[in-house]
């Protein structure tokens, strides 16, 4: 296969796993939230290596708090119940 039709689909393959992002991110945040703790807790247990430890803080989403409170566990942190 050519070098330059490689290149087009792979940049295509990024467009497309980047727009399935944003869908998620807009349309289902409580279940990405949810997955996204379920893919970064195993890796943030103590005794893992630091790249490990580096890559589930990554991950893992940012705490969210509303009116100076820790949101409840289906909030997906779009701050609109504040």
């Amino acid at each position: 296969m050519d070098l330059s039709l490689s290149l087009q689909y792979a940049i295509i393959a990024m467009l497309v796993v980047a727009s399935a992002w944003v869908v998620l991110k807009k349309q289902f945040p409580g279940p990405l939230r949810r997955a996204r703790i379920a893919l970064a807790l195993p890796l943030l247990r103590e005794g893992s290596a630091n790249w490990r430890q580096a890559l589930g803080r990554w991950i893992a989403p940012a705490g969210s708090v509303v009116n100076g409170r820790i949101a409840g566990k289906d909030c997906g942190g779009c701050d609109g119940c504040g």
